[in-house]
């Protein structure tokens, strides 16, 4: 088994602080910027930054489907970090001041399969995800310059 890594950035014309802020708040914000890819998405606790759980079913493609459960973490200021209690995948959200707009960068790693599966994994897997996270993070521009 490898680790596999995916990830995706997108400048956005805000302040830092106001983007973490729109990224944490799970209950109204979140629910607006994911994309299709996103179902059933639910607040399980919490709500708004760190210790907040979150439930949803992430579907890559139409074979690859995930049931995420989704435990929120704030490690430290402009960071969040999502630990899937389903699976071993860790969803980082970094979000740094440059100038006078924001740098946001989400990657998310989990142990991939092994063999042939894993390779095709570890070869696929992130261009797809990053297409998926390039989508949140323009919804996440639009969201944060609507507001």
């Amino acid at each position: 088994m490898g680790r596999v890594t995916a990830t995706a950035q997108r400048t956005i014309d805000a302040p830092a602080e106001t983007v973490i802020e729109r990224l944490a708040d799970y209950r109204h914000v979140r629910p607006r910027i994911l994309t299709e890819h996103y179902r059933d998405y639910e607040v399980v606790e919490g709500g708004t930054g760190e210790g907040t759980v979150v439930r949803f079913t992430l579907q890559a493609t139409e074979k690859r489907v995930r049931d995420v459960l989704a435990t929120v973490s704030r490690p430290e200021p402009g960071t969040l970090v999502e630990t899937d209690a389903n699976s071993s995948m860790v969803t980082t959200w970094a979000v740094r001041q440059d100038g006078d707009r924001s740098v946001v960068r989400v990657e998310t790693t989990w142990q991939g399969a092994s063999g042939v599966g894993g390779f095709f994994e570890r070869t696929f897997a992130p261009k797809g995800l990053r297409r998926i996270y390039d989508g949140v993070l323009a919804k996440l521009a639009e969201e944060v310059r609507a507001r």
